[in-house]
């Protein structure tokens, strides 16, 4: 595994639980953008959406024969509440993120939640090249193939795609003058910012939740990421961060001989015979920088089940006087507040590289135009300092892909520099949220930048929290935040359909 690979969109790795009671580990890098609510807030009698499928274009911006080539592009639709093409009634439109839609669309809860009031259609894109909407007759192994076919895999094809169906499925249900507004979160939020920039004449807004569109070229600080993590635990509890910032050395003097790396094996309940420290330290990291994401004022169920404030969790664990000064059992016990909250999971396998969720396409995305500079750590960092590294990145992009990483292309593309100058005259009508417990708000839109490009910001908030399911056990501040987008959205519509009223006039 390449150095550089370690800190690259949160360690590069990524839990997900099997049906037996050995947890999978699985490597894997991406900017973790998926909310995943309590299953239990879903209709437990009632389906949420019914499968689509479009057929779309290969390729949006060449004319080679190629080009022509189309692929069945899912989409799912629930049109319960909606008030049809006769009112105008609004369309919501999830812009997909790098995995399985079906993922994102069950823990997406705000926009069920809210469908009722906006008497809205709900709709969720599925990202080309994830899920079920594999080019190439739907071959994931012809479609990543190598860097020929992995070239149709951007965030520029990715939106022309969702104009694309978009504009296809209102004339389908004769809703052409219906409002549509695109929600989405993290990466998803990213493409829904970028979406009404570019596509003004299909969405008439954009709610971005924790989108990073400012984590590019210099922009932000390649610290600030590990610097939200470092803050969210030590506001906890200064002795918790100072235990987890000694463990490293630890960790790592352990794993430099064989009965060390026996005590590791035992010390956090790993299912493989043999690891690396290596392997050790991605695995505690992963989870405090899930945690530090999802600190969610309620229990959720993000890549597994957590209580209500799980970095608060953590570092009650850390901080357990029964343990003494055994450092890797106030760790392990520490972690499985993320890993096994449920008590179900007794050993966890550390070199599983399955891809239950279809994220694999996101390496590509990595190695080519979502660079984002995370890695930095100073020496106040939770973890070992560090610097991030571009040339690693392109030496392991080349010999991987056999490609160079554009890092100026987003940039360039959608803009990022003197934003507030730029979008002020440019652009409207987005939501920029960010919780400041997220890692990924340093990142963030966290100024208005006018009158309709707001700036929604709680310093107790995690990862587009706004975006899980309503619960009775949500905290005042986060029912402020919904009613604010809300009524924020509520305008737009307004004024649309004012501007329909006065069009007509003339």
């Amino acid at each position: 595994m390449a150095p550089w690979m370690l800190p690259l969109f949160l360690t590069l790795v990524f839990l997900q639980y099997s049906p037996s009671s050995c947890a999978k580990f699985q490597p894997r890098y991406f900017p973790s953008s998926i909310i995943h609510t309590k299953l239990q807030s879903l209709p437990s009698n009632n389906k949420l959406y019914k499968t689509r499928y479009f057929t779309q274009i290969l390729d949006h911006f060449n004319y080679n024969p190629q080009s022509y080539q189309t692929f069945q592009q899912r989409y799912l639709i629930n049109n319960t509440f909606w008030g049809g093409p006769k009112i105008n009634a609004p369309i919501f439109v999830y812009t997909g993120n790098e995995g399985n839609i079906e993922w994102f669309a069950q823990n997406t809860g705000f926009m069920y939640d809210i469908a009722p009031e906006f008497k809205a259609l709900l709709v969720f894109i599925e990202h080309r090249f994830y899920g079920k909407s594999i080019p190439y007759g739907g071959d994931k192994k012809k479609a990543y193939k190598n860097s020929k076919s992995l070239g149709y895999l951007s965030s520029t094809q990715a939106l022309a795609d969702y104009a694309t169906l978009i504009v296809d499925l209102k004339n389908n249900l004769t809703a052409m003058d219906s409002p549509v507004i695109v929600f989405g979160g993290s990466y998803g939020g990213m493409l829904a910012a970028w979406f009404r920039l570019k596509y003004p004449h299909v969405a008439i807004g954009a709610l971005a939740s924790s989108s990073p569109i400012l984590q590019f070229e210099n922009i932000t600080s390649q610290y600030s990421f590990n610097n939200i993590i470092t803050q969210d635990f030590r506001s906890e509890s200064e002795n918790c961060y100072k235990v987890i910032k000694g463990s490293w050395d630890e960790i790592k003097e352990a794993g430099r001989t064989n009965r060390g790396l026996e005590l590791l094996r035992k010390s956090f309940h790993i299912c493989e015979n043999y690891i690396s420290g290596g392997y050790v330290e991605g695995w505690v990291s992963e989870a405090l920088i899930y945690t530090a994401m999802t600190d969610y004022p309620t229990p959720s169920n993000f890549l597994s089940p957590m209580p209500a404030y799980p970095v608060k969790q953590m570092c009650k664990a850390i901080d357990n006087p029964k343990l003494g000064n055994n450092t890797f059992a106030k760790l392990y016990d520490a972690a499985n507040i993320y890993y096994n909250y449920t008590g179900n999971v007794s050993c966890f396998n550390l070199l599983d590289n399955s891809d239950p969720h279809d994220l694999g396409g996101w390496q590509w995305q990595a190695c080519t135009e979502m660079v984002m500079p995370t890695d930095g750590n100073n020496k106040e960092s939770i973890f070992p300092a560090s610097t991030y590294s571009y040339t690693g990145r392109a030496q392991y992009c080349e010999a991987y892909y056999k490609v160079q990483p554009r890092p100026t292309w987003i940039t360039t593309e959608f803009g990022g520099h003197d934003i507030t100058r730029v979008l002020k005259r440019f652009g409207s009508n987005i939501i920029f949220f960010n919780g400041l417990r997220d890692p990924w708000s340093g990142g963030g839109v966290l100024k208005n930048i006018s009158k309709s490009i707001i700036a929604i910001v709680e310093k107790e908030g995690a990862h587009h929290v706004d975006l899980r399911f309503s619960t009775n056990e949500d905290p005042e501040w986060l029912r402020d935040v919904r009613k604010r987008e809300i009524s924020i959205m509520k305008g737009w519509i307004s004024e649309y359909y004012q501007d329909m009223v006065d069009s007509h006039a003339y």
